[in-house]
């Protein structure tokens, strides 16, 4: 494998991780073990800290591949509390109002879930790195500023309810580019007239390639340490 002039990895995200996290990790492994001070490193689509799955990653000139791979279709299980809302629509922050459950069956899951099926339009979380006249909406977010979101028109090509025992449920969703399940999991709680939050996020597929084709990051030495690695002359 020739690293400097460009290749593509497949990592499984760890929780509590940042994207950027893990592309530091494999940089600064890489540049010991090629014995260069600097290499073209970068991913494929950003996952929240709190999320794990797939992350694609680029080295060299491989890197123009980004754009390639973040087109292509994605693969979530997503868990979902219902009742509950957040800030960040996440674990992120702390619970912010509660709801009521009791009327929420599994068929009226189910027929929730089809509103969102197909091209719709949804709005980003305040908490997001969505740019807002130049600067990332998160931080107009903590410092506790209300600021308006422009909605997005998305793909949501599968929707599938794979466990349900409310008030919590586990979801397959198949999107497009730019989908935030975040988002998804406060509209689903709305359209149940009641909140949502998300509490797990796998990605589990980018296009073809799943989470099974995924290095662990404890595997990363041996992976570097195992694989025939060529230099430029």
């Amino acid at each position: 494998m020739n690293f400097l002039e460009g290749e593509v990895v497949y990592l499984n995200k760890p929780k509590e991780w940042t994207s950027f996290d893990l592309v530091n990790r494999f940089r600064y492994k890489l540049t010991r073990k090629l014995h260069v001070k600097k290499i073209k490193v970068g991913h494929a689509g950003t996952l929240d800290p709190l999320a794990t799955g797939v992350m694609i990653i680029c080295t060299g000139k491989a890197t123009k591949r980004i754009d390639e791979f973040q087109y292509q279709t994605k693969e979530y299980v997503a868990t979902l509390k219902l009742g509950e809302t957040t800030p960040s629509f996440d674990l992120e922050e702390a619970i912010d109002r509660v709801y009521p459950t009791e009327h929420i069956t599994k068929e009226s899951v189910e027929k929730a879930l089809q509103l969102f099926v197909g091209t719709i339009q949804q709005i980003p979380p305040i908490f997001s790195a969505v740019k807002i006249n130049g600067k990332r909406a998160y931080k107009f977010a903590r410092k506790g500023k209300t600021v308006e979101l422009k909605p997005k028109t998305l793909q949501i090509d599968e929707l599938e309810l794979l466990e349900c025992c409310l008030p919590v449920i586990t979801l397959r969703v198949v999107c497009s580019k730019g989908t935030y399940i975040r988002a998804l999991a406060r509209d689903i709680g709305e359209a149940l007239q009641s909140g949502a939050h998300l509490i797990a996020l796998e990605r589990t597929r980018i296009g073809n390639i799943t989470v099974g084709m995924c290095l662990p990051v404890e595997k990363i030495d041996s992976f570097l340490d195992e694989v025939t690695i060529e230099t430029i002359d």
